[in-house]
């Protein structure tokens, strides 16, 4: 039997999304006002999650790992720019933990595996061990999950 299967979000568990918005003009912020995720080039100002490129690094050798985010639907180079951000962290080169490894879904449920790590609840992230038996959703920044170590060190034990 083959390593299990790790699904990882970007927005708030791999990337810092709040991150990009001290670097905008602030009228730009403004004619975005509550629908800042259309904002054309937003992904490429974020920055990693703390311990975010350490830990996906770590768990990607000890799982069949894959980023698996949703692209803000009103935001067409936001796909684009989600790859060069994981190039850009990660390595663009074959070898490198996340090399060919993007999934872009809005119904994250809908991918086998064992684990998703996800900050929120929706596309399809709450109802991922529905759909998975044996499988579990880490909700990231939650009480159990606040952070990657204590992402990393429940894995760890999984794996």
């Amino acid at each position: 039997m083959g390593q299990k299967i790790l699904y990882v979000d970007m927005d708030g568990v791999i990337v810092d999304f709040e991150s990009a918005f001290p670097r905008l003009d602030p009228a730009v912020r403004e004619r975005y006002r509550s629908e800042e995720d259309k904002i054309p080039g937003l992904f490429a100002l974020m920055d990693p999650m703390p311990g975010a490129i350490e830990a996906v690094t770590e768990l990607a050798g000890l799982f069949d790992t894959y980023v698996l985010s949703t692209v803000p639907w009103g935001n067409l180079s936001g796909a684009s720019q989600k790859v060069e951000w994981i190039q850009r962290h990660f390595g663009a080169e074959k070898g490198t933990p996340l090399w060919k490894r993007i999934i872009l879904s809005h119904h994250k449920n809908l991918n086998r595996g064992d684990f998703l790590i996800d900050d929120r609840d929706r596309n399809g992230a709450a109802q991922f061990a529905d759909h998975n038996p044996g499988a579990e959703w880490l909700h990231f920044g939650s009480e159990r999950f606040p952070d990657w170590p204590a992402v990393v060190e429940y894995l760890r034990e999984r794996a």
